[in-house]
């Protein structure tokens, strides 16, 4: 079935000990002839390397792990496959799949030997069906594609009717009530002129006295005489440069927040708000499961780029999909007026598909664990990713 190094079993190591220690003290007949007799009981313990047909090696999914360039297969799972088939000498042919799922059911059902690509590995898959995943290959963010549409008029206005705008005016109306009715009440027998008894006018001098000294202008048209009605303004005006220099800092933050790209597409801003939401999802992915875990209402695509139409089209209001094949499509399509969602739903790992019971999990899951180590796959994982301008 494959071609792989030479590896000694318990039985293989024991013998070639014993065939170089009793060679050390035998005579050289003896030698030569004890030599030759171990040598034919080690070649026969030892496993020798299978041969027979080529690995049936399955490819499914989308870019960037795997890129169907005319009759040539590459990506990020195909070097990393092309790497281990180095390592362990594998004989092999690239049998493409139409879907994961199918794929995964070819498999199962024996028709491949091994299944590459972007493969999630989830529970569900390990339970209902006969397969096995390889260690971790990639671990991937799972993405949210939005319409990407230009802020409207409301949007950029919102944010100054929020609480926090809205409060701040209402304590500054307080606070100009409340102290020029107390500088009314403090001047309006020795200093009537400024600040008539009659209490609509004379509160009336009293607030705009208020409002000119808080905003550090002060016209001098209006000014306390008695001592009660100047330790008023005197607290007036500490009062007013700390609370000032706070609406002051909110209303620059809700002018920002209207002039910037922040509010569009508000309606999705956490995972939480896919609950009731029209989503599109690829059928056969982890992209349903993630769809059904937020409650969405999902409508399933056979493709990503047939789920990402639908939200173009504006069909439906976004798709699940991982985050780097969803960077990937839209770096492809610049054209298209979409987005990422800047939170992620969720962490995934993908791995290499294998039967159950088969007979080179181990030493593809050794040389998977070498790349790790070597640094390898997030080297082959940078090189796609850097070229398409990506940080995962």
């Amino acid at each position: 079935m494959l071609s792989r190094r030479f590896h000694l079993n318990p039985m293989g190591r024991r013998c070639k000990r014993l065939i170089l220690s009793s060679a050390k003290f035998a005579s050289l007949p003896k030698r030569i002839s004890l030599i030759f007799g171990l040598t034919i009981t080690w070649l026969v313990t030892a496993p020798a390397p299978v041969q027979g047909q080529k690995l049936r090696v399955g490819v499914a999914g989308s870019a960037p792990f795997v890129i169907k360039d005319d009759d040539e297969f590459k990506g990020i799972s195909l070097d990393i496959w092309q790497e281990i088939a180095r390592e362990l000498r594998l004989d092999y042919e690239l049998i493409r799949q139409p879907r994961v799922q199918s794929g995964l059911e070819a498999v199962a059902n024996g028709k491949l030997d091994v299944l590459i690509g972007p493969i999630s590995i989830t529970p569900k898959r390990l339970e209902t069906m006969r397969i096995e995943f390889t260690q971790p290959i990639f671990f991937v963010q799972i993405g949210l594609v939005l319409p990407s549409q230009p802020p409207s008029l409301w949007s950029r206005v919102k944010p100054f009717f929020g609480l926090a705008a809205l409060s701040s005016v209402l304590v500054l109306c307080i606070s100009l009530f409340v102290v020029g009715n107390l500088i009314w009440l403090a001047e309006r027998h020795q200093n009537s002129g400024q600040f008539p008894p009659k209490y609509f006018s004379g509160v009336g001098n009293g607030i705009w006295f208020a409002l000119v000294t808080s905003t550090t202008v002060g016209y001098g048209d209006r000014a306390p005489l008695t001592k009660v009605g100047r330790f008023i303004a005197g607290i007036w005006m500490l009062i007013s440069l700390l609370a000032f220099s706070s609406i002051t800092a909110g209303l620059a933050s809700a002018l920002t927040l209207s002039l910037s790209d922040l509010a569009v597409n508000e309606r999705f801003a956490s995972p939480a708000d896919l609950q009731g939401a029209k989503i599109a999802v690829v059928s056969g992915t982890s992209s349903v499961d993630w769809g059904k875990y937020y409650q969405a209402q999902l409508l399933e695509a056979d493709t990503l780029k047939e789920a990402i139409e639908l939200v173009a089209s504006g069909q439906i209001e976004g798709a699940i999909f991982d985050r780097p094949a969803l960077k990937y499509y839209l770096h492809r399509h610049p054209q298209l007026k979409l987005r990422l969602a800047s939170f992620s739903l969720g962490t995934e790992t993908y791995g290499f598909v294998l039967p159950q019971n088969n007979s080179i999990e181990r030493d593809l899951n050794l040389v998977l664990l070498e790349m790790h180590q070597r640094q390898q796959i997030r080297a082959i994982a940078d090189k796609w990713l850097d070229y398409s301008n990506f940080q995962q």
